[in-house]
């Protein structure tokens, strides 16, 4: 009896084998593990992540405005830009009444004289030519050493470029990054929703935090 047993196990083990060499056994894997594909249509959208009022030292901070040139916030591209100029405006003001160290960049092959009037540098306000990372080939971390910053506020375009960028360079070095979410601008929404999902869950970006400008406090 118990040598039947054996060979019918044997046989079970051997038909099974036979199945997965040849592709014929079909996986009930649960649909966790199934791909992006299969799920692409079925994902939801997770709560928003909290974003949180930050108080900031004048004397240490930064705040970087980041490629607000004609170029590419213009209503034609990105119209979401130029509607967060006058929010952008009015965070440069408040931060420069109190002190705070304003640092521009450029792209492409755009000059100074392509920032928009309103947020446009004054005083000799140092600015950086570079891609999506302001840090890269730049003198950035440099100048941003020189004057004891531990802390830079990011506003620009686009979110899912210079601004994702730039701040994941930045929390990569060590500085305290904030983000207010309204003074990122991209495409269309999505892009900037998933901007924001991205800093609130990569590795790269564990010092950024997500706020609102008038939750900012000097």
């Amino acid at each position: 009896m118990k040598g039947k047993l054996r060979k019918r196990i044997a046989v079970v083990f051997l038909a099974l084998a036979v199945l997965i060499a040849t592709g014929l056994f079909i996986s009930t894997a649960p649909a966790s593990a199934q791909t992006i594909i299969e799920e692409w249509n079925s994902i939801k959208t997770p709560p928003p992540p909290e974003l949180k009022a930050v108080t900031v030292d004048p004397k240490t901070t930064a705040l970087l405005v980041l490629d607000i040139i004609t170029q590419i916030c213009n209503n034609e591209r990105r119209p979401r830009c130029v509607a967060s100029v006058p929010k952008i405006q009015g965070l440069l003001q408040q931060a420069r009444a109190k002190g705070v160290t304003v640092i521009y960049s450029l792209a492409g092959q755009a000059t100074p004289a392509d920032i928009f009037k309103e947020v446009a540098p004054i005083g000799g306000e140092p600015i950086v030519k570079s891609g999506s990372d302001k840090f890269l080939g730049t003198d950035l971390e440099k100048i941003l050493k020189e004057k004891g910053i531990k802390t830079v506020i990011i506003v620009g375009t686009a979110a899912h470029g210079a601004v994702l960028y730039t701040a994941s360079g930045a929390s990569l070095r060590g500085l305290q990054v904030i983000v207010p979410v309204e003074g990122m601008s991209a495409e269309n929404p999505f892009i900037e929703l998933y901007t924001v999902y991205n800093f609130s869950s990569s590795p790269a970006t564990r010092s950024v935090t997500l706020t609102k400008m008038d939750m900012i406090k000097y």
